[in-house]
């Protein structure tokens, strides 16, 4: 087999068994995170409907970030930036976004992802803006 598509399905069946015992309400939504090589995306998910509630990327956040910045500092700031501050930025802007529409708790999906990193970082941003995990 090869040993690109046989870590893909050990992966698919982590985050399979992760997302076993999750369900997200409309009063307790699934906070799922997707992380690339590049960019962090997450979302609140309401299963019982099937509806994505509030979505954010890291490619997002930044531009909501400059845009409190100058230029200039929105510039130094993108080149020293790491991928774990990424990550708690988009924390902090998905906590905002989901206290602004009435959520304040979430049940926190992982994915095949471990609790480490950028991951982590992330929980830490949208607890520091106000979602209990």
């Amino acid at each position: 087999m090869n040993p690109r598509k046989k870590l893909n399905e050990k992966r698919i069946r982590r985050g399979a068994r992760t997302r076993a015992a999750i369900e997200g309400t409309a009063e307790r939504p699934r906070l799922a995170v997707f992380r690339s090589n590049r960019h962090f995306y997450a979302q609140l998910i309401d299963d019982m409907k099937g509806v994505t509630i509030v979505s954010v990327s890291s490619s997002a956040a930044k531009t909501a970030g400059a845009a409190a910045k100058s230029a200039a500092a929105a510039a130094k700031a993108k080149a020293k930036a790491k991928k774990a501050d990424e990550a708690f930025t988009v924390g902090e802007v998905l906590g905002r976004k989901a206290t602004e529409k009435g959520i304040t708790k979430a049940v926190f999906d992982r994915g095949s992802y471990k609790f480490h990193g950028r991951v982590k970082q992330f929980a830490e941003g949208a607890k520091k803006a106000g979602l209990t995990i």
